[in-house]
């Protein structure tokens, strides 16, 4: 299913290092910076459970996945990422529309385009990952036609980031009130 690497590190590190940094940015420019804890820690924890069930529920997809120790330690990592991944999007989203509250207010128009830009950023590491034989998939693995990524995992960024702010933010609520 997958070839331990250090170019497979590189997505995680340079996600870490991002969110890192803009972590503190935005820590430095709120003025209750419990609640951005709070919030930060809830998409993080919803993020990677969610990615979780996803990555365990595709595994099947993979070249050579079994339900062992060894692959779902793999899928434990894999989350890790991806919920690096998530928070990066949210920081990039948070810079962009200059709001690190902005999922409170979740526009149409935002929605549409954190799904598109999931789905390309997704694409293409699915690509980088693909020709680099970190993983393989099996026959049974849907492809979007022309670039031959998995569908499954471009939707999981496709779909899981809305779903994880929404479901953050009724939880960051719920605590409030």
């Amino acid at each position: 299913m997958l070839a331990l690497s250090p170019g497979i590190l590189i997505i995680p590190i340079f996600s870490l290092v991002l969110v890192s940094i803009l972590y503190i940015h935005f820590y430095k420019k709120v003025a209750d910076t419990s609640n951005y804890k709070r919030m930060i820690t809830t998409i993080a924890l919803v993020g990677f459970a969610l990615n979780l069930i996803w990555e365990l529920a595709h595994g099947p997809l993979y070249q050579g996945f079994k339900y062992d120790f060894s692959h779902i330690s793999l899928c434990t990592l894999a989350s890790i990422t991806d919920m690096l991944t998530l928070l990066l999007l949210f920081f990039v989203f948070s810079l962009v529309l200059r709001n690190v509250y902005w999922i409170e207010k979740l526009s149409f128009s935002n929605v549409l385009l954190l799904m598109l830009v999931g789905a390309l950023s997704s694409t293409l590491v699915e690509i980088w990952h693909i020709n680099r034989e970190d993983w393989l998939y099996t026959e049974s693995m849907p492809l979007i036609p022309i670039v031959k990524a998995g569908v499954s995992p471009v939707l999981q960024f496709t779909i899981l980031p809305i779903i994880i702010f929404s479901l953050s933010k009724k939880l960051i609520l719920k605590k409030e009130n």
